[in-house]
């Protein structure tokens, strides 16, 4: 094996263990991003709630209180952040850290965009509503 097909292993490597990290890091941070979207989202419906649509709105506001509640179990113990999140913060930039030793800083910059392209296209492509 010549060291470009070493360079491109590695490369792969990172992209993959890149994504596991990053996706199993965003799984509990969306909580609380979409949770502040969603309370922007609730306080404009509530200027145009009527009888006819409050039902729904309560319902919207039901499952903010359900997405902060997740979001605070999966991130929080009692004492701050949990064990397993701390972790998954450290294993990220430690990822981030190999990445640029290895490929670069610009190669960090790509594979940071590829993930986020791949996110995207996904949730374009998706047929859950």
């Amino acid at each position: 094996m010549n060291k470009q097909d070493t360079k491109n292993l590695k490369k792969r490597y990172l992209i993959w263990f890149y994504k596991a990290a990053k996706e199993a890091l965003d799984k509990v941070e969306r909580k609380f991003t979409q949770a502040e979207i969603d309370r922007s989202i609730l306080k404009e419906l509530r200027k145009k709630e009527s009888a006819a649509i409050k039902k729904f709105i309560d319902d919207f506001q039901g499952y903010i209180a359900d997405k902060e509640k997740t979001g605070l179990e999966l991130k929080y113990d009692g004492r701050g952040l949990k064990v397993d999140h701390q972790f998954l913060v450290f294993k990220l930039e430690a990822i981030e850290k190999s990445i640029v030793k290895e490929l670069g800083k610009p190669a960090l910059e790509e594979i940071k965009s590829l993930y986020e392209k791949e996110m995207t296209e996904r949730i374009l492509k998706s047929t859950e509503h």
